[in-house]
Parts: C-alpha cells; structure tokens; sequence
C-alpha cells in the first residue's frame, strides 16, 4: 500500500561563487596560472597587468583622483553592483592579483632541466636512419615508464603505428630498433625486465671480461637463485671459490637496475615547483606564498567606463542593453575571480603558518623532529574545516632550509612512547631504516628484532607495524637483505 509523508529537512546548496573558491583552493601554483590565463582569455574585463603599468596607474590615481560621474538615468536595480563607486575606488587596485608595490620580482625556484625523454630523443635523433625507424624509436621511447623500462608490448607498439596509412613496420625492425635504443645512454635503459636490463649493462661493460663472463652467466642461467640471494646454490653450480664469487657479485651490484632514475630528471620531477617558501631569518621562520611569477590581474578602466557610459544614458538601444548585461555579468564574474584568488592566498598563508607553528622543530632540526598531526589539529587551530585543510594540502609543496616536502608529509598518525610522549610514524620509519642501514649484512634483523630494539628506545611497536613500514620503505626482508 501506497503512502506520502512529508519530511523537513534542511540542506546546503553552495553558492557559484563558493563552489569557485572551493576548485582554486585545489590548484597548485602552475595549475592556477594556467587558470588565471584562461580567465583571461575568456572574460574582457580582466587584464594582465605589468608591473611598471600598475605603479604608474598608482602614481596617477594619487595626483589626480576621478571625479564621481553624474546621476544614474538607466533603470536598474538597488541590489546590484554601482560601477562608480567601484571605479573610484581603492578597490581596483588593491585587487590586482599577486602584486604589492613593496615587493620584489622573484625568479622561479625550481627551474626545469632536460627530460630523460628530451636526452633520449637527442641521441636517437643524431642517428642516419629511415623515417620508419625514426617514427619506432620515439614511439619506443615515449612509451618508457619513469624508471626507464619499457612495459608496453612491442608487438602492441608496431600494431598501433601500422594503423596509420603511411607507415608499415614489422616486429622485427621494432627489435632491432629497441636494441639500438638499449645501448643508449644510460646504458640498459628501455629494457622489458630487471634481468634484460642487468645483461645489457654487463655485455657493454668495461670490466675484467673473466669476470663479466662469469656474471653473465648467473643473470642467464641463475637470476632466480641471484635475485634470492641463493649464493651457495650459484656457488656449487658455476664450481666457483667464495672469492671469485664475491668479486663477480660486486660487479653485479655496480650495475643499475633503474636507469631511467639517474641524473636526468623526469618530467614529473622538473613541474614540481613550491607553493610555499619557509626561511629562517635570524630566530623566526618566516613563510611567504610563492607567486610572485603569477600573471597580475586587475579589472579593465576600458571596459568600466564604458558600462558607466550607458549607465548614464537616457535613451539606449536593444543591442546597447544586451551589450551592457553581458558586461555587467562579465564584471560581476571577473570581481568573484579576484576576491576568489585572494581569498585562497589568505586561505594558503593561513593553513601553512599553522603547519610551521606545529611542526617548528621540524624545520629547524629535519624530519626526526616532526610531530604527530592530523588534519584536524590544523582545523581546530585556525578554526576552517577539515575539507578545507585537505584540499589545500593536496598536491602542494614547500620549500625549506631542509628541503621540499609535499604538504601532505607534515601530517601522520603517531604512537605514544614510555615516557607518554607522542612519536610520528615518519621518525619511525626514519629509525627503521637508520637500524637497517647500520645492520651487519650477513646476519640483518628480522622484523622481531626491530621491533625489539625500538622498544629498548622507549617505543611500543608490533612487529606486523615494523614490516608494514619497511614495506612501505621498500626495504626488502631480512632474507633478500643478507649479502654474501
């Protein structure tokens, strides 16, 4: 049986407004240049404006202050913006984006450098081949994971260039072209497994060729007793002394089982610029938000004057009307813009102030001083929401005297110790692997052990906590840790 009940409830509908402060919180510096750029591109009453422009238009609105127009003849409504007010206004020039009289240009802090992509590319592009082999071998090599493999199917890669009418290449000119690439450096780079990847290395190698030889051999015939650290099992199959073993392993371990993760930079690696800058500057830590390179946005006197100017008409057209609505909501957007970046400036200076006020001592004395934090304590501080504090913290970085850190860092659970202080999980971690550093490789410590040693520190930890963090520190087990 059919019934109807009427329920009251109250809801939240946020505003446009409120939903576009809420999506720049969420960028970081270069996302919101590009934002601001299309802002600018898309609504005409914004314009950037260059520094020299806006102390001009200061130095002139000081001598020469605008008169206030005259009466409004052009109907409009009590509870809608008043151009002139606004035009004589401080307003316009308080907010502009990004720009204080008092402050200095910066140059960016974090500038890019050549790609692992662009250094491949120069040496592909210096080879005599066909525009076929050509088009392979940046496919090849756009197609590489950031550690220098190549995990895409090489039959897959040749499939989806045949589509294109004027190219038609086979697998095997795609092999040939991939070993071509492989001796590229760095050496072993777009290899399709760790064991491929270890043999190019020791087949273009400079060591004893006895030696190479040998080692060739165990990552042919015994990578899975090698990658287990099966030593004496290696040992009796190739008849070798512990010496010659030794000497062949440490060869071995010369090798680099990344190549993509070398000395040129990822491309992940070079967009990675601060939002935050922390310096010390005698006792105090003093924060600054890293946008001095952000275009500078104002609203444009051309286009005010000229709603202003039908505003005081007596008689205006029907195309002068739609004109002046479209401004008229251009001008409403391009204000809630402004205050929008502006607020999330304050917002960002607010947060990250409260973050190094919390976590002082790990700026002055590196991560084994940083504290338990959630983002709850932030929220209660400065009194915002906890959605508030994580979208700001998504995907920004600081930069410090102790480096750059990810904003999400300097927020971890804790656990207590004997002395009834709280520790953060991060220094714990940062004591795991101090222990495992220090360990004596022939004979590492097991979870157990750790765990045992952290509480002659005063920490209280299980030993299923000790190997989740060693995992998550990619720290293999005692067994893999072991060495010959």
């Amino acid at each position: 049986m059919l019934s109807l009940h009427q329920k009251l409830s109250q809801t939240q509908k946020l505003s446009p407004q409120q939903i576009q402060y809420q999506k720049l919180l969420q960028l970081n510096t270069m996302a919101l240049e590009q934002r601001i750029k299309t802002e600018l591109e898309l609504n005409p009453i914004l314009e950037e404006t260059l520094l020299d422009e806006m102390e001009m238009t200061q130095e002139q609105k000081e001598e020469s202050p605008e008169e206030n127009p005259t009466d409004d003849d052009f109907e409009s409504n009590d509870d809608e913006f008043d151009v002139e007010d606004l035009m004589n206004d401080s307003e316009i020039e308080d907010n502009k984006i990004n720009y204080s009289p008092d402050e200095e240009k910066s140059e960016p802090v974090a500038p890019s450098s050549e790609t692992l992509t662009d250094y491949l590319f120069e040496q592909l592009h210096m080879l005599d081949w066909s525009e076929e082999y050509m088009i392979l071998g940046e496919t090849i090599i756009e197609s590489l994971e950031d550690d220098g493999y190549l995990k895409q199917d090489l039959q897959r890669i040749v499939e989806n260039l045949n589509l294109f009418d004027h190219v038609k290449v086979t697998l095997e000119d795609a092999e040939k072209v991939l070993q071509r690439i492989q001796l590229f450096e760095p050496v072993g780079i777009a290899a399709r497994n760790l064991q491929e990847c270890l043999l190019i290395q020791i087949r273009n190698s400079t060591f004893d060729p006895y030696y190479s030889y040998l080692a060739d051999q165990v990552l042919t015939d015994h990578f899975t007793d090698f990658i287990n650290k099966r030593y004496d099992s290696i040992q009796k199959e190739l008849n070798l002394t512990r010496d010659t073993l030794r000497a062949v392993l440490d060869i071995i371990q010369k090798l680099n089982p990344k190549p993509g993760e070398g000395n040129i930079q990822s491309a992940e690696a070079n967009q990675i610029t601060p939002d935050f800058i922390v310096e010390k500057v005698e006792d105090n830590l003093i924060v600054t938000l890293n946008d001095k390179t952000l275009p500078s946005v104002t609203l444009s006197r051309t286009y005010l004057e000229m709603i202003n100017s039908n505003k005081r008409k007596r008689n205006i057209s029907k195309r002068d009307k739609e004109a002046h609505k479209f401004l008229r909501e251009k001008f409403e957007s391009a204000k809630w813009f402004i205050a929008s970046i502006q607020q999330r400036r304050e917002t960002l200076m607010k947060i990250m102030r409260a973050i190094v006020e919390k976590q002082y001592l790990f700026f002055e004395q590196g991560p084994r001083a940083l504290k338990p934090m959630i983002y709850k304590d932030i929220a209660d501080e400065i009194q915002m929401d906890i959605s508030t504090i994580s979208r700001v913290v998504n995907g920004k970085y600081v930069q410090s005297p102790v480096g750059i850190h990810e904003l999400k860092y300097f927020f971890s659970e804790g656990l207590s110790t004997d002395s009834g202080d709280e520790i953060s999980n991060k220094h714990i971690k940062e004591l795991i692997k101090e222990i495992c550093d220090n360990e004596s490789k022939k004979s590492p410590y097991s979870d157990d052990k750790i765990a045992k040693l952290l509480k002659e520190q005063g920490i209280q930890i299980a030993r299923r906590t000790v190997a989740k963090y060693r995992e998550q520190l990619k720290i293999p087990v005692a067994r893999l840790r072991k060495e010959f």
